[in-house]
């Protein structure tokens, strides 16, 4: 056929869709740059987004690595170098930074949830008027502007959550076709972008989870459709929302540490084959040394246990008393201890019981799993002992000490069998950083472990090692690994101290692989917490829905002008009627539903039941997962949660005229006709 002229588009705009967005947009992004000076956390999250510009790494255990990308990426397009200290709120911006763009994203996302709140009240089948309403309660909503326009992360999470559960049921409410699906991927990339801003978005995530297992329910109760097209429906919302979700999680990590490749101050927190595989720091130690470790290996063996600060096995030139302060003896041997900082007395070499020699032979001779060793103290020359004497803080273990021998009946008792606990084979040889090693007493089967009981001042409060057995002992605080090793070449004492005291740096690069570094990193952000110090302005969850309580943001130093995070008092008071009024009438319908009475056709319940599952239950997964939580919280923790609310209220108001009202004239209108009719036929 002949193309035909004019081509004609025909396009329909929802005036009051774009409307909103606009209004949106003015009051989240206008004059975005005020104050030019560092707001409240910012002085938090600014310090991740100099780290990300630098190529440094870091670990933050408040929640995964997508939000600080987000903001590192609005800094990277204003050309931020990370060159500015963040160290106290109220500091100015220099001209340099460009602050409007450090707050972009933040307040886009912001400003994008006024009209994705207006789509997704839509989408519950409600009517504009409702979408309306939803809209301008969170446009108004002066505590969710102050939150959008500065460098922080709760818009972000609220757009993530809402774009989620939107898409998600655009999808279900979609006619069947392929082009669907794109709802349903753009719903399950969203839940992994708001798992990926802040861990608080897993309980929005699982609770979408539920919605759609109930709606996959009942779709395979539904006989109206094949068995083949609920086999390919249900995959497909597998891979879409699980599948999916799971390989952007890991993604985020992959971006975040393929960008931080550089030593940094969080290196300690990590594993020593972590730290070695970061340019500077560690590795311009660790680079280039032996693999293997051998028979007269120079080592430092650092405690796996030794979490968040890193311990090494150390000895010096003191004994322990002869007696403890509660009256016990001990063996008045040499103390062993673990020394959280790097020195010369943590180095020990690896001996060989049937030779004298301490040096590395030619060709070496490799230690392997199951080998009995002795280690013999670099400095000090005494052999690592352990016997049956108390330990001095952990009476129900063995002491370890550098064996003196003070011509007592206490033999020597220095041999130490290997156990590389994470070996692949039963052959397999000790190796620097990668080995995981628990040091067997031979004597007793006692494990050598680092008790992390401080000693008091005659041990320096250095912390406590021990010899424990190992059904008593926890198996994370029995493992040691090589951190640095040489090949020793000195026999004589002096020539072993002044080659202990040399540096040892070759560079041979050593690298550990994704996955490895993957899981160290999601296991420390899990386990590691820092230590939370009360705050001024830290606030309880039942303080939120009183609105108690407030943030001061920001104040100027000579003007007073001030910048305060407070809820509206009227859009909260709305929010907190309609959950108490939402629970009260669904516990009416329920109750006359029982009892036999249908006071809703069947899909107005079903509208009816899904926004009090949207939104109440989004309320109850972003609020109650608090009070459950051992850490410092702010008003700010509550503007997820509020914000269901404020997609309950309008809905809820449109529910009670259109069905409740209008039942109640209805009823009483029949009541007074049918009384007319009996006084006429009387």
């Amino acid at each position: 056929m002949m193309l035909q002229l004019p081509l004609v588009v025909t396009a329909q705009v929802d005036l009051v869709l774009l409307l909103v967005s606009l209004l949106a947009l003015w009051t989240r992004l206008s004059r975005l740059s005020y104050p030019n000076a560092v707001v409240f956390d910012e002085v938090y999250y600014g310090q991740f987004v100099s780290l990300y510009m630098k190529r440094v790494f870091f670990i933050d255990d408040s929640g995964p690595p997508l939000g600080h990308l987000i903001l590192a990426f609005g800094a990277y397009l204003g050309g931020f170098d990370g060159n500015f200290v963040w160290n106290r709120i109220g500091a100015e911006y220099p001209s340099s930074v460009s602050v409007w763009s450090l707050r972009l994203l933040p307040a886009l996302c912001g400003a994008l949830c006024v009209p994705l709140v207006y789509l997704l009240t839509l989408e519950l089948r409600f009517s504009h008027l409702s979408a309306l309403g939803a809209a301008l309660l969170l446009l108004l909503e002066n505590s969710l502007i102050v939150q959008s326009r500065f460098m922080l992360l709760e818009s972000v999470l609220i757009f993530f959550v809402l774009l989620a559960f939107f898409s998600y049921l655009r999808f279900h409410n979609t006619p069947s076709s392929c082009f669907r699906y794109g709802w349903l991927i753009l719903s399950g990339a969203s839940c992994a972008a708001a798992v990926g801003v802040k861990y608080m978005g897993v309980f929005s995530y699982l609770l979408l989870l539920g919605v759609a297992s109930l709606h996959t329910w009942n779709l395979i109760g539904d006989r109206g459709v094949s068995h083949l097209s609920v086999c390919v429906q249900c995959v497909c919302r597998v891979v879409c929302l699980l599948v999916v979700p799971v390989l952007l999680y890991v993604f985020w990590f992959y971006v975040h540490l393929s960008l931080l490749h550089r030593s940094g101050p969080h290196d300690q927190l990590m594993s020593s084959a972590f730290q070695a595989s970061l340019e500077g720091g560690l590795s311009r130690i660790t680079q280039g040394q032996p693999l293997e470790v051998a028979y007269g290996s120079q080592v430092t063996l650092r405690s796996s246990a030794s979490q968040p600060v890193p311990c090494w096995l150390h000895s010096h030139k003191a004994n322990y008393p002869i007696r403890y302060e509660n009256g016990r003896g001990s063996s008045h041997q040499q103390q062993v201890t673990c020394y959280p900082f790097k020195d010369v007395n943590n180095w020990w070499i690896i001996k060989d019981p049937g030779r004298q020699e301490l040096v590395v032979s030619s060709p070496p001779r490799p230690v392997r799993h199951g080998d009995v060793i002795q280690l013999v103290h670099g400095m000090t020359s005494r052999f690592l002992n352990s016997h049956d004497v108390a330990a001095p803080m952990s009476p129900h273990a063995q002491e370890v000490s550098g064996y003196i021998d003070f011509n007592v009946s206490m033999p020597t008792q220095n041999l130490w069998r290997v156990d590389i606990s994470n070996r692949e084979a039963e052959s397999e040889s000790w190796k620097t950083i990668l080995s995981d090693v628990r040091l067997v007493h031979v004597n007793t089967s006692a494990v050598l472990r680092m008790t992390g009981v401080s000693l008091p001042d005659w041990g320096f409060r250095q912390l406590e090692v021990v010899a424990d057995k190992l059904f008593k002992a926890q198996s994370s605080s029995l493992d040691w690994t090589v951190e640095e090793h040489r090949y020793g070449t000195s026999q004589e004492q002096k020539e072993r101290e002044a080659e202990l005291h040399s540096p040892t740096h070759i560079d041979v690069n050593r690298k550990i692989s994704f996955w490895a570094k993957f899981l160290e990193v999601q296991w420390k952000m899990l386990t590691v917490k820092q230590e939370d110090s009360e705050h001024k302005y830290s606030s309880s969850p039942l303080e939120w829905i009183t609105m108690e309580t407030n943030i001061a943001y920001w104040l100027h130093s000579s003007t007073n002008a001030q910048i305060h995070l407070i809820g509206n008092p009227v859009s909260w008071g709305v929010a907190n009627l309609s959950l108490l009024a939402y629970q009260l009438l669904a516990a009416v319908y329920l109750l006359r539903r029982r009892r036999g009475f249908k006071d809703l056709p069947d899909g107005v319940w079903s509208q009816f039941v899904c926004l009090g599952c949207v939104c109440v239950g989004g309320w109850v997964v972003n609020f109650v997962p608090f009070f459950l939580m051992e850490k410092t919280l702010f008003l700010y923790h509550y503007l997820p949660a509020l914000c269901y609310l404020h997609l309950l209220s309008p809905a809820l108001l449109e529910h009670t005229h259109t069905h409740l009202l209008r039942y109640v004239h209805t009823h009483t209108h029949t009541h007074t006709h049918t009384h007319c009719i009996l006084s006429l036929s009387c």
